[in-house]
């Protein structure tokens, strides 16, 4: 973790951030949440806000705009090499890996980012919406499976998080 500009982050209870990840200036993280190796939550030019129990994975980057805050819900997996770029997440919902969501973008509650999608600047997705494609539109709603499925990730991540603290510590 690392000041930028007298900001340091601010991580809730039970926070993990794996080796290798960067969090840096005004970041807000909730509880439960993890981020994994590689990672890199930059708020240098806005507020970053990450809500409970969120995994943001590998090689992910989650940053802001100037005056353009990002804001991701809580119980939100942000899959390996995706990018959120100063936009806002909704509640449980799945940014599949590799996928891009833009400035000013709004991704509603409960919605599924398909891998590889990119989501445009000032795109407003509407909730319970799988998004597919370059550039990413809405598909089909979201089943009340996958939506599930969408929860029981994330509380699959805060439990194996936990595994990875633990080894973590121990190494020092």
């Amino acid at each position: 973790m690392l000041p930028f500009r007298g900001q340091w982050p601010r991580l809730g209870d039970r926070v993990f951030v794996a080796d290798g990840a960067q969090v840096v200036g005004d970041v807000t993280v909730g509880d439960l949440t993890n981020i994994w190796y590689n990672a890199v939550l930059r708020g240098d030019m806005a507020a970053i806000t990450v809500g409970d129990g969120c995994s943001i994975q590998d090689g992910c980057v989650v940053h802001v705009d100037r005056g353009m805050a990002t804001l991701v819900g809580n119980h939100v997996v942000v899959g390996h090499n995706a990018i959120i770029h100063a936009a806002t997440v909704g509640d449980d919902v799945l940014v599949g890996m590799n996928a891009t969501v833009l400035s000013e973008a709004n991704i509603g509650a409960g919605s599924i980012i398909g891998a590889g999608a990119v989501v445009p600047e000032r795109r407003e997705i509407p909730p319970r919406s799988l998004v597919l494609g370059i550039p990413g539109k809405a598909v089909r709603e979201v089943t009340d499976d996958e939506h599930q499925a969408i929860v029981e990730l994330a509380q699959h991540y805060v439990a194996y998080a936990a595994e990875h603290r633990a080894t973590q510590e121990e190494r020092g």
